[in-house]
């Protein structure tokens, strides 16, 4: 089965809308893994818009499931990170004015930054993954730097197959069989939804886990979230 994490981002930033602590973001990371989700995503942008740095180091304790940090290993972005030891962290190129992230590392370019990134987070013994556009260039890329995982960007998948595209799969199923090739671990995020999940989940093979947060949430909205998280879970078995 395919591990559920869920991303809590967008807690946070409907709790700084309004200041205060509703929604307590701590509280519903606790709910998310009793209701089963496997694990609790955040990304901690430098303006903090939503996700606080603070609100890593709550979390920590609170995080009994896989804690995934994601973000772009700027400095203060590593320092945190090696100080709170989550079980894995997800490196996005994404700039510091992003409102979301936009594309994968370019990991041919950008090697020899990486490798000495991950190889600093592995030897703190946190596995790494390393988010990819569909592309075997950047998966090989990817290879070469010594993480253990990609997070395939599935931004293009999510629009192909709302527009009733299915071969929009093909290139994320191509990745896939590269990276078991090669002996990496396969993540996927961004745009996943209980619309195309089952789909996306049934084509990759050895999909070890789930990002998703944007389309949950907004989903819980309609739905309830404990409802939401199960039918993911139900789609992912």
């Amino acid at each position: 089965m395919t591990k559920l994490s869920v991303n809590i981002n967008k807690i946070a930033t409907l709790r700084n809308s309004r200041g205060g602590d509703v929604p307590n973001v701590l509280q519903f990371a606790k709910d998310v893994q009793k209701f089963g989700a496997q694990g609790v995503t955040i990304h901690p942008r430098p303006d903090e818009r939503h996700i606080r740095y603070q609100d890593v180091y709550d979390l920590k304790p609170e995080v009994y499931t896989e804690f995934n940090i994601e973000g772009n290993p700027i400095q203060q972005f590593i320092d945190m990170v090696l100080e709170v030891k989550p079980a894995q962290v997800t490196l996005v190129p994404d700039a510091e004015d992003a409102i979301t992230s936009n594309s994968g590392w370019d990991t041919i370019k950008h090697k020899d930054f990486l490798v000495d990134v991950v190889k600093e987070f592995k030897q703190n013994g946190i596995r790494t993954s390393i988010f990819v556009d569909p592309v075997l260039k950047q998966v090989e890329g990817a290879k070469a730097t010594g993480t253990d995982r990609v997070e395939l960007y599935t931004e293009a998948f999510a629009n192909d197959y709302g527009l009733g595209n299915e071969m929009g799969i093909k290139p994320y199923v191509d990745c896939a069989v590269l990276a078991n090739a090669l002996g990496l671990g396969i993540n996927a995020g961004h745009d996943l939804s209980l619309e195309n999940i089952k789909f996306f989940k049934q084509n990759i093979p050895d999909l070890l886990e789930v990002s998703i947060g944007h389309a949950l949430i907004s989903e819980s909205l309609y739905l309830g979230i404990e409802n939401v998280i199960n039918m993911y879970l139900r789609q992912l078995k």
